[in-house]
């Protein structure tokens, strides 16, 4: 087990079998920003102490990888959803937040809010939302440094607005030359769309290239 000391983190290669890197420390803006250089993220409940996780492996989408299957296909067809970026980060954070809560439990607490709206203001943190009309219906939120992106949390409250939502993020991330979205963990889900494992060893030589 690794505590931080005078906030300095760990090499993240001594994370446990778990993928814990280490324990204490704040969530400051300057603490988070060094979290995510060295391929760390924070990952508690609100009754824990703070813990930041480095998983070996690790799951990524490269957006050049993103897998659109035909049925989406015809359904981005129809137009049903529009996109923003940056538009509502707090009811996006707040809503990924409210599902979790009513799924039994979540690391998004009061502070993670407060401490991703610090990033948002400064322009680190980043949000996708999808419209349905006027209707917030999907979206994630996450964490951008150089050519690399972050995901914290995404939530879906119609069907395929998760799925149409990484498109258009991964189509975005195209255009800007992000190299990688950082998913993780692994879930069926983001398998399904073309995100993949990569060992610990291979995400931090990518992070370095690109952070």
């Amino acid at each position: 087990m690794h505590f931080i000391f005078d906030n300095e983190f760990p090499d993240p290669n001594l994370a446990d079998a778990d993928g814990l890197l280490a324990i204490g420390g704040d969530l400051s803006p300057e603490m988070l920003i060094k979290a995510y250089q060295i391929g760390a993220f924070p990952w508690f409940n609100e009754d824990e102490p703070i813990m930041w996780w480095c998983p070996n492996p690790r799951l990524v989408l490269f957006p050049k990888e993103i897998y659109v299957s035909k049925s989406m296909k015809q359904f981005l067809k129809k137009e049903v959803f529009s996109y923003t970026m940056d538009q509502c980060f707090s009811e996006v954070i707040d809503t990924c937040r409210k599902i979790r809560l009513e799924e039994g439990g979540t690391w998004i607490s009061p502070e993670i809010i407060e401490a991703y709206t610090q990033l948002f203001e400064l322009g680190f943190a980043h949000s996708v939302e999808v419209w349905n009309g006027e209707k917030l219906v999907g979206g994630f939120y996450g964490v951008q440094l150089g050519k690399v992106f972050f995901g914290e949390s995404m939530f879906s409250l119609e069907s395929n607005a998760s799925k149409a939502a990484l498109i258009f993020f991964s189509l975005h991330c195209m255009q800007e030359g992000i190299e990688i979205i950082d998913c993780q963990q692994s879930t069926s889900h983001l398998l399904s769309m073309g995100a993949r494992e990569i060992s610990r060893p291979d995400f931090l030589e990518i992070l370095a290239k690109n952070i």
